[in-house]
């Protein structure tokens, strides 16, 4: 039951947050590429490397605690099924290449700061 209840408020909170970066960053940079859903995700993929293993190797969280920040904060966050949508817009719009790229940057950027946060949560 616990568990399920930081899930939820952690979730709320992730919501919030993708929100908030999505109005922001398509203030700043527009909405002629999905710039926001692709900067969530990165910053999701590296958030959910680096508590993965704080939490797990370093740090010393109740499993409740735990689940509900990357199950909920991030799991709210992260925007996959958005960048799925996205990415079919644009090839529907006849756009393959903007979103050959998104899907390029997105999976390989996300890789990459998934393992960037795992390794500097082992080597800090």
């Amino acid at each position: 039951m616990w568990t399920y209840l930081a899930i939820a408020c952690f979730g709320v909170l992730g919501c919030w947050a993708r929100f908030a970066q999505t109005n922001l960053v398509q203030a700043v940079y527009g909405r002629d590429f999905p710039y926001a859903t692709l900067s969530i995700n990165i910053v999701a993929s590296f958030a959910m490397g680096f508590l993965f293993v704080e939490t797990l190797e370093r740090l010393t969280v109740s499993p409740t605690l735990r689940t509900g920040i990357l199950t909920g904060f991030i799991g709210g966050y992260s925007t996959f099924s958005t960048f799925e949508m996205e990415t079919l817009m644009l090839a529907e719009g006849g756009e393959m290449a903007k979103a050959g790229l998104y899907v390029v940057l997105s999976v390989g950027l996300g890789f990459a700061a998934a393992f960037g946060g795992a390794y500097i949560a082992r080597n800090l």
